[in-house]
């Protein structure tokens, strides 16, 4: 077995146990709280059905059915709930950005037939045409950061090696971001959401922004919340742009050599093609299939590479 599958297996094997140890951590924090509250609920069912006997169990337990049935489909049955509906042009624009940026909360979902036929084929379009865009808007914003670099080379270069450097430069600019795009967004989060703190808005930041999108906090969603149409227009710039930063940061990362580990498990070419010590026989012995299409090759780049007069002319000298 290769050394490259052997990595591969030992990588896996860790990723396995690191699924295990989340469950594990997940279950011993959430469960405890989740049973305190189904006994308070359970309480509070047995209170209500004791106060009022003229209600049977079987018909409270279809009601708080359909509620919970509804809620999960973003539709609430409280009758102190007044704003916005779901499908609203605001809304509906925010929903449109979450399903293209693969965020997808869940909290409001097409409920018709054509509405889920739709979100399907707008996914399917739509998802490729925002990656295009932040794609390109990425490889725009690495002019300014290769600049950046470029200066802490020129300042730091004769003190370190270029690797420090690079680690550097790519924690000041993850550091800016981390500030820019969810530090910065929670503090406003928190002022402007009256249910949440500064914790909660953090946490909606981070999930969105790494488009895991669990989708319990919605931002806009709260009762008479006002100028909700711009607040949810505003929150969707929010996503493409931090969206579009933390792809620069994944690109900036990418481009360490030394990071990617990766590379720890890509096949090598005696591994892809077979023994090594088959090979060397081969190429003593005979030429092995395909091996004039790679002289072809090898003499075809060293005529390219083989710099022209012009080339060993100096600039000075030229014409």
């Amino acid at each position: 077995m290769s050394g490259s599958s052997v990595r591969l297996i030992g990588f896996a094997t860790f990723y396995f146990v690191y699924l295990l140890l989340g469950a594990a951590i997940f279950s011993s924090i959430e469960a405890p709280g989740e049973t305190t509250r189904v006994q308070q609920l359970r309480r509070m069912r047995a209170d209500f059905l004791n106060m009022h006997s003229c209600v049977q169990d079987g018909a409270l337990e279809e009601l708080i059915e359909e509620v919970v049935r509804a809620s999960n489909r973003g539709v609430s049955a409280a009758q102190n709930v007044s704003g916005e509906p779901n499908w609203s042009f605001g809304q509906s624009l925010f929903f449109s950005s979450t399903v293209v940026t693969t965020i997808g909360y869940g909290h409001v979902t097409p409920l018709s037939k054509g509405g889920k036929v739709f979100c399907m084929i707008y996914a399917m379009f739509g998802i490729p045409l925002t990656l295009v865009l932040l794609s390109a808007l990425v490889e725009r914003l690495m002019i300014p950061s290769t600049v950046f670099l470029q200066f802490l080379n020129s300042r730091l270069g004769h003190l370190y090696q270029p690797f420090n450097i690079r680690v550097l430069h790519l924690a000041l600019i993850t550091s800016g971001l981390v500030a820019l795009f969810i530090l910065l967004p929670a503090a406003l989060f928190a002022a402007l959401e009256p249910e949440w703190d500064y914790l909660d808005s953090l946490y909606y930041c981070f999930i969105s922004l790494t488009t895991v999108g669990l989708g319990d906090y919605i931002p806009g969603d709260y009762p008479n919340q006002p100028y909700r149409p711009l607040y949810k227009v505003a929150t969707t710039g929010y996503l493409l742009i931090g969206l579009t930063f933390m792809m620069l940061a994944l690109t900036i990362f990418c481009e360490i050599p030394e990071l990617n580990l990766g590379s720890l498990f890509l096949m090598r070419a005696d591994e892809i093609t077979g023994d090594p010590e088959k090979m060397r026989l081969q190429a003593a012995g005979g030429a092995p299939i395909g091996a004039k299409y790679t002289e072809q090759n090898r003499f075809q780049e060293s005529k390219d590479n083989t710099p022209s007069p012009d080339d060993m002319t100096p600039v000075h000298a030229r014409p």
